[in-house]
């Protein structure tokens, strides 16, 4: 199902009614409409199966390699509980089991799920599921660091701090391989 935006846009110049604006200035006149399109993008994700990104792997054998990691991968997402956006960073690792994928799908997978009302607990749970499912690997890493608007711009203001979330999977939970796995994400830096 698409974003409703003629609802988005009447709930917004609601929203400016309320906090004591006029939706009808001409400042604030196209705001609903940018917000509903700002809404469409922000959750493009809700109708899409992040798994149909990793259909199409490439079969290589036994010789796969030990580890594929895909560092420094740019996301956004918006906070479920406050509808404020999230701004980060996903580390993705999976050890083959005899497929790989092309290196752009896992951005895929990560601007697709993240393109949901979510928390970053569970996108970071659903990224490593939705590898774990659409690659059968032996092992799977994620790791996203992220820093949210409701921490920077309300409530404390932590204008410097960030939220780092971690799922394993498979062989890659074992805490030696992720400890590698966490240096060479650091010395990407």
């Amino acid at each position: 199902m698409a974003v409703d935006r003629v609802r988005i846009e009447a709930a917004v110049a609601e929203i400016l009614a309320a906090i004591g604006e006029d939706p009808a200035r001409p400042g604030l006149r196209a705001t609903p409409r940018r917000v509903a399109e700002s809404y469409g993008e922000f959750f493009a994700g809700l109708a899409v199966d992040p798994v149909d990104h990793l259909r199409d792997t490439i079969p290589v054998g036994p010789h796969t390699g030990e580890l594929v990691l895909l560092r420094d991968i740019a996301f956004r997402s918006v906070c479920e509980h406050h509808l404020l956006p999230f701004l980060g960073i996903a580390h993705l690792a999976y050890v083959p089991n005899e497929r790989v994928v092309g290196l752009g799908k896992l951005p895929a997978v990560v601007d697709t799920i993240a393109a949901r009302p979510q928390m970053q607990e569970r996108l970071t749970e659903e990224i490593a599921e939705a590898l774990q499912i659409g690659l059968a690997p032996l092992g799977v890493l994620v790791v996203l660091d992220a820093v949210h608007g409701c921490v920077t711009a309300r409530g404390s203001r932590q204008t410097a701090s960030s939220t780092v979330t971690m799922a394993s999977r498979g062989s890659l939970a074992e805490p030696v391989k992720r400890a590698e796995i966490m240096a060479l994400i650091g010395s990407g830096r």
